[in-house]
């Protein structure tokens, strides 16, 4: 039986390009990487594809169905990277961790990011997690709209960091 999330390609239209195309997610592979690390550029993140390279090869190793892909027209849209764990933090029961998204500037607000949540948290559900959790850096207001938008909220638990 093929358990990897599935979303309906007819649930979305929209392309930068002004043309309808659907927008398509699927499990991630490794000559997706490219894109990955060209979406993480034009997002403000790393384009070291090293990087990426070891992220996405850790994650297709860990739990392939955790990392996907969305496309329009069969461009990468966008990404999202995460991951079922139990004791994270001390956090005993099964919680889903978005890592990583990312989702190509010329195509936010066509629901890219929202399908690949979608998408993930079905993925989280279907491995037995509870809840679903991310950290969201406070200089990136954007993404923790996106967040809100999709019902997270706020946790109590808060990170610090020490420089070495």
């Amino acid at each position: 039986m093929d358990r990897r999330p599935r979303v309906d390609p007819g649930a979305i239209r929209g392309a930068a390009n002004g043309v309808d195309e659907p927008v398509r997610v699927r499990p991630l592979d490794e000559l997706d990487i490219t894109a990955v690390a060209d979406i993480a550029e034009r997002s403000g993140g790393p384009r070291d594809a090293g990087f990426w390279e070891d992220r996405v090869t850790s994650f297709l190793r860990r739990d392939p169905e955790g990392a996907l892909i969305a496309e329009v027209g069969g461009r990468a849209a966008g990404f999202m990277l995460g991951e079922v764990r139990r004791g994270e933090f001390g956090i005993a029961e099964p919680t889903g961790w978005i890592e990583f998204l990312g989702v190509d500037p010329e195509l936010r607000g066509r629901a890219v990011g929202r399908l690949l949540a979608e998408a993930l948290e079905a993925h989280f559900r279907a491995r037995g997690a509870v809840a679903v959790r991310t950290l969201v850096d406070e200089t990136m207001p954007g993404v923790a709209a996106f967040f809100a938008s999709l019902g997270y909220a706020p946790a109590p638990m808060r990170p610090f960091v020490k420089s070495l």
